[in-house]
């Protein structure tokens, strides 16, 4: 079968072409630049927990050399702290820290993604190659890269990662309709010492000349510190005098005197809100920013690109090796653009209330300190602004089962990552285990790390569980968790390869396990040529 052609070799691009590999799927990046990295400091991206462990098992050791994990957060506003919060690296239910996002170059990411992928076989770049044209049938699709790389590329699927001005988009005729200038930042990269080694903050209304409505710092490794000034929506004209002015009086105001710095990298960016009207036309895709541009209030749009390059793997994995219904690869539009699309409604509500005066926000009692936690819970990936989505509402959700049993993840959201031991008996991470192609059948089990794996194979539930598990229309792997929040004794979980609850059962339920794995992976596969389906939601 042909590979999947993935079009854009940026961050996302990389990652699915990395995530389909460890399904064992082959694909070809065609990637329009010469390959050679840019480095920009002040150029930086902030990975919520969840994506820095898909892209730290993806084989990605940027983050752990380059990357840098805060060490608390701090809000303040004008000369008062409104909030200090510990974070720690610790997984949900084992540390009652909040987990630390890490922070890290975009161009030391992208570094590490392309080591990651020139290490795999299954994945073929090919530099300097920008489509021009792109056909599609019932068995696969068909483009065409102009010079100096002219040629024809066939494939069995097409992924367009190819940025906000996405020619896979456009080739599509699929509409982009959004805001334009939502906000606008002012940042550079510099290296120095602050009061708060290792934390980041937040300060609104900062009591200096120059300080304006936000002023934002975020550190990384080896004395570096990110600052981000919020301008305003149109006018005032940055220049190189403006942005030093700037960098020298916030600094002058946190240290109590401007202390030396290097300043390493300045800029300018604009941030937009857009959507695209359709994620999937027959076996082409859209991610990350061809797909959706958010980013403001401390959103993040490279988590959301890379969420959606692990949504969509696993479906085209199933499809790639097995064939799929129009249910699953429909589902990857219907849960992902849902997902991004309450993101920025969140942000579109808050913005009025955040940003401007009178209005909603004289309304508000307390509102000022309810404000400084809506933005800290979009920077740190909390809240409606930032926390991980939750698919409930998905097209592969399965019925309520009669088995069911309530836990502390409902179903659709994203798992704990608690400890569980494989299949050969190895303890490891739950999430070690996801992006595999198959689905995860957790049983809780308090009292098993004491025992001999080969004695508990054998005894109590496990032997129908084990039966069950081979029976399903889709490969799994049992993994035995002593607890998990809000479990009980022999609950059974089922967990799809991208880390979303299927659903969870009290006790071994072998017909209603199989039927919630046969409606996670959308119901049986054609055995004919796929139809030109597609769903359009609006």
């Amino acid at each position: 079968m042909d590979p999947v052609i993935i079009v854009g070799a940026g961050p996302v691009g990389l990652v699915l072409s990395l995530a389909l590999a460890a399904q064992g799927v082959p694909s070809v990046l065609l990637d329009e630049d010469p390959g050679k990295d840019e480095t920009r400091p002040a150029r930086t991206v902030v990975l919520r927990e969840d994506t820095a462990a898909l892209v730290e098992r993806l084989g990605c050791k940027t983050l752990a050399d380059e990357g840098l994990r805060w060490a608390g957060w701090r809000s303040m506003r004008r000369r008062q702290l409104v909030r200090r919060l510990p974070l720690g690296e610790g997984a949900p239910g084992d540390d009652p820290q909040a987990a630390a996002p890490v922070h890290v170059p975009q161009h030391a990411l992208v570094r590490g993604l392309r080591d990651a992928v020139a290490a795999q076989e299954l994945v073929r770049t090919a530099r300097l190659s920008r489509i021009d044209t792109l056909e599609q049938d019932p068995a696969g699709v068909t483009v065409h890269t102009r010079e100096p790389g002219s040629t024809w590329w066939r494939g069995s699927y097409l992924v367009g990662c190819d940025g906000a001005r996405s020619t896979v988009r456009k080739l599509l005729d699929i509409r982009f309709p959004g805001r334009t200038a939502v906000e606008r930042h002012a940042v550079a990269a510099l290296r120095t010492e602050l009061p708060w080694p290792d934390e980041a903050v937040l300060h609104r209304l900062p009591p200096w000349r120059t300080g304006g409505a936000e002023v934002t710092a975020r550190p990384l490794p080896d004395g570096v510190w990110r600052l981000d000034w919020l301008l305003p929506p149109r006018g005032e004209l940055v220049t190189p005098d403006v942005l030093v002015a700037r960098v020298r009086d916030t600094l002058a105001g946190w240290c109590g005197e401007t202390p030396p710095y290097e300043l390493l990298d300045t800029g300018v960016y604009t941030l937009h809100h857009r959507l695209a009207r359709r994620w999937r036309v027959k076996r082409a895709f859209l991610a990350g920013d061809a797909a959706h541009l958010l980013g403001a209030l401390g959103t993040q749009g490279l988590d959301e690109g890379l969420r959606d390059a692990e949504n969509l793997a696993w479906k085209l994995a199933l499809a790639w090796h097995h064939g799929a219904s129009d249910l699953l690869l429909d589902s990857y539009q219907a849960e992902r653009r849902a997902a991004v699309a309450s993101r920025l409604r969140a942000a579109d509500q808050s913005l009025p209330i955040l940003r401007g005066g009178g209005g909603l926000r004289t309304l508000v009692p307390g509102s000022a300190r309810g404000h400084d936690s809506l933005l800290s819970d979009a920077h740190l990936g909390c809240g409606p602004l930032g926390a991980p989505p939750s698919y409930s509402h998905s097209p592969l959700a399965p019925p309520r089962a009669e088995a069911h049993t309530t836990v502390g993840t409902a179903p659709g959201a994203p798992v704990a990552d608690v400890r569980v031991t494989a299949p050969d008996g190895t303890p490891v991470r739950l999430r070690e285990r996801l992006g595999q192609g198959q689905l995860l059948v957790v049983l809780v089990a308090p009292g098993t790390g004491v025992w001999d794996r080969r004695h508990w194979m054998r005894a109590g539930v496990m032997p129908r569980l084990v039966e069950a598990v081979d029976a399903m229309p889709v490969k799994g792997e049992l993994l035995v968790a002593e607890s998990y929040p809000g479990a009980s004794a022999h609950t059974v979980l089922l967990v799809r390869p991208d880390g979303h609850l299927v659903e969870s059962f009290g006790g071994v339920r072998p017909a209603e396990l199989l039927a919630a794995a046969e409606a996670a992976r959308g119901g049986a596969a054609r055995t004919s040529e796929r139809s030109d389906h597609t769903a359009d939601i609006n």
